[in-house]
Order: structure tokens, then sequence, then C-alpha cells
């Protein structure tokens, strides 16, 4: 019976001619490495995300995104509805940070759940711009009081009711930090 040869790799031994090398087992990266890692990078990634629950809020938000960009701020803007499509506004606002968003900008009318909900899935600040419609009451207090009055834990800046404008001024603001 003849000995087995020892694999190399297991042993602190080596065949004559062959280079030492020890196995390592693949890493595994967490979250927050991989966000730390990103954070040095230099890109074009948008800072403020305006989001809203409908098309029509779309006159009123975009002064908050030429307000940004006067600013030289980077900024995305995307349509999105609390109520109809509420996993699509979980999924934005969980990912927002990971994407590089620093401050949300949401704008809702009536009974404005966009803004909390957008809060309730991110640390990132969020602004709540109230809008009105042809169905708001008071020329939009219903969405005023729906945004400024939330429940501890889930904040919420509120601006003036469709103050798009000064929504960007406050996150401009709060980057400037």
């Amino acid at each position: 019976m003849t000995p087995q040869a020892e694999d190399p790799r297991s042993s602190g031994t080596r065949e004559p001619g062959t280079a030492e090398f020890e196995v390592q087992p693949p890493q595994t990266e967490t979250d927050a490495q991989v966000e730390a890692a990103f954070e040095d990078l230099d890109v074009d990634s948008p800072l403020v995300g305006i989001v809203m629950g409908s098309k029509s809020d779309m006159p009123v938000m975009e002064k908050a995104a030429d307000e940004l960009e006067k600013r030289g701020i980077r900024s995305e803007t995307r349509v999105m509805s609390a109520h109809r499509d509420p996993d699509v506004v979980a999924d934005y606002a969980k990912n927002a940070h990971m994407r590089g968003l620093k401050v949300i900008i949401a704008g809702a009318g009536l009974a404005a759940a966009l803004p909390g909900v957008v809060a309730a899935h991110t640390d990132l600040p969020v602004i709540g711009v109230p809008l009105t419609s042809a169905n708001s009451i008071s020329n939009g207090l219903d969405a005023l009081l729906a945004i400024a009055q939330m429940p501890p834990g889930v904040p919420v800046a509120c601006v003036g009711v469709n103050g798009a404008k000064n929504a960007a001024v406050l996150a401009a603001r709060i980057l400037s930090a």
C-alpha cells in the first residue's frame, strides 16, 4: 500500500516548484458596507426625489424641480399613488437612500397619504406638500392637516398648500446643513 499524497492546500507543506496559497471563503458585504463604498463616488445621481400621487399634480410639483435645478441640485420626479400602488411607494422609499437620495419631497391632495407612507418606509427627511384639487375641502385644508398631523415616530415636514417651491428651498437647506 502506497502512502497517499497530501493536498498542499490543506497542510503547511507544499510541493517543490509550487506557490503556497490559502483558499479564502467568498466575502459577503452588508448593505452598510456597500453604501459606505458608494458614498465617496462622485456620480450624477439625484439628491432629491420628488413624488406625487397623480399626474394632475405635476404643474404644482414642477415648481420644486425648477427651483432645485436653479440651485444646481439634481432631482428625479415620479408619479406614484399611496392608495393604488402602496408597494411601489414602499419600495421607492426603502431604496431611496441606497440610490443616493438625501431628501424626498412628496406632494398629495385630499387624504394626502403619500408623504406619510414615504416617511414610514425611509429614514430620509420627507417634506410634504399639501395640494389642492377640485374635491379639496377649504382649498387644501384637508391635505394640510393630513400631512401636518402625522403620528409620533413618522415625521413629515410640511410646507404651505401648493408650496412646492418652498419645499425645494427647504430641501436645499437640509442638504447644506
